[in-house]
């Protein structure tokens, strides 16, 4: 096994690949088109929260894309004006795009990215398999994340009685039952390769297991959790987790993917 940009590829032909060398290759000459000539100016502009598993799936689809933007790193306890000027709601991930668009949506911004620059071949390309990753991004996105919360802050939920976090791990679990059971039959959720579902899925499933990660480990998930394991020790991973001061006017710009 060896690794590309991003993730492994197996040259014992077992297709554990985000795209074939041609393809990265391509990819590579696709990314100096899409920078030539943008000036600072012309920059999209995400607000981002390092740890926030929202912001890492924007910040996964724009890697992948190849899109420049402005990274602006937010303290949720110290919000910056300008970020809840530009959405009110002021919750990460926020895109301002170069004519003055906002994209409040982690999903929205993996679409907006991937929809203009797709070199890794992450969107589906048919309406069946879209329907089919769609409906499992919104069972994380729904249920399997107000059992995460629940599990995870079992305090901010006091006024609503008493959280059995035991219960709600369960629950959790019976969700990760089934990608258990989809990665038995595939090495990524949808294929041989990873794909959009991944990218919107595994950042908070690791957010889930690293609220226990000793109890996680001893759970009967083996696929889950070398899906899991592969995905951390990624380049592609590691990429999007770089530590960045706290953004405030008049600080440099910060370009990313770098």
């Amino acid at each position: 096994m060896r690794k590309s940009r991003g993730y492994e590829i197996d040259v014992h032909g077992q297709g554990r690949i985000t795209c074939a060398e041609d393809g990265l290759r391509r990819a590579a000459d696709e990314r100096v088109d899409v920078d030539r000539g943008m000036t600072e100016t012309d920059l999209p502009v995400l607000y981002s929260f390092r740890r926030c598993p929202y912001a890492m799936r924007a910040r996964l689809a724009l890697a992948s894309s190849g899109l420049k933007c402005a990274l602006r790193e937010i303290v949720l306890r110290d919000k910056a004006p300008e970020f809840v000027e530009a959405s009110p709601k002021a919750t990460v991930p926020v895109l301002v795009d170069a004519a003055g668009g906002v994209l409040e949506e982690s999903l929205d911004i993996m679409d907006w990215a991937l929809g203009r620059h797709d070199p890794e071949g992450l969107l589906p390309t048919d309406s069946e398999r879209e329907a089919a990753m769609r409906a499992l991004i919104a069972d994380i996105d729904g249920p399997f994340k107000i059992h995460l919360d629940r599990y995870k802050y079992p305090n901010r939920f006091e006024g609503e009685g008493p959280v059995d976090t035991e219960a709600e791990r369960a629950a959790a679990g019976r969700i990760i039952d089934e990608l258990e059971t989809r990665l038995k039959a595939s090495y990524w959720l949808f294929g041989d390769r990873p794909g959009y579902a991944d990218l919107a899925i595994l950042p908070f499933v690791r957010q889930f297991a690293f609220v226990d990660k000793a109890w996680f480990d001893t759970q009967p998930w083996p696929q889950v959790q070398d899906w899991l394991a592969r995905f951390l020790a990624s380049d592609r991973f590691l990429s999007i987790m770089t530590k960045y001061p706290k953004w405030q006017t008049g600080d440099p710009v910060t370009l990313f993917p770098d």
